[in-house]
Formats: structure tokens, C-alpha cells, sequence
């Protein structure tokens, strides 16, 4: 009986959070800055998807479609730069008038 009385004094009264709210909040980061970057600064938000995805994975999100996701628009990204570095010699938008 003793022991039920201990047990039920030393546990916390709040449940901690859980590690996989994390990963899902960067897998949706993720997801969202690689979809953003598809259309404004990719040079920054590409890279920065990829990171986001590959931590939410390596954390063990719920959301691993959305990490996937996030990294293949991550890499989208870049290979957008990259097109837009050859085509016109500079990392904006320029379109010719």
C-alpha cells in the first residue's frame, strides 16, 4: 500500500511533452519554407527545407511524407537557382524586358 502512496506522490502532475511535436512542427516547416522557396529566396529558404526535413526525420516526426515532401522541395529549390544562375548570370529574378 505503501508503495501505490509513493508512487503516486513522486509522479508529475503534468505529462512532458512529447520529442515527435517537434519533428512535426519542422516536418511542416519544412514543407512550408520549400514551398515558399519555390517562388522567393531560394538560395535561403532551399537549404534550410532540406535541414528542417532531415531533422524532423531524424527526430522521428509523424509527419514523414511531409519531411519527404519538404526535402524535394528543398531540393526543388536549389535546382531552380541553379537554372536561374545559368540562364541569366544572377541569383534574382530578372526577366528580360
Amino acid at each position: 500500500m505503501t508503495t501505490l502512496l509513493h508512487r503516486a506522490a513522486t509522479t508529475p502532475s503534468k505529462t512532458p511533452r512529447r520529442k515527435g511535436n517537434q519533428a512535426d512542427g519542422m516536418a511542416v516547416a519544412s514543407f512550408i519554407l520549400g514551398l515558399v522557396g519555390l517562388l522567393v529566396m531560394n538560395v535561403v529558404l532551399g537549404p534550410l527545407s532540406l535541414i528542417l526535413g532531415a531533422l524532423a526525420l531524424f527526430r522521428g516526426t509523424d509527419r514523414r511524407g511531409r519531411a519527404l515532401l519538404g526535402m524535394a522541395l528543398g531540393i526543388a529549390d536549389l535546382i531552380v537557382l541553379a537554372a536561374l544562375v545559368t540562364a541569366d548570370g544572377t541569383v534574382s529574378w530578372n526577366f528580360p524586358a
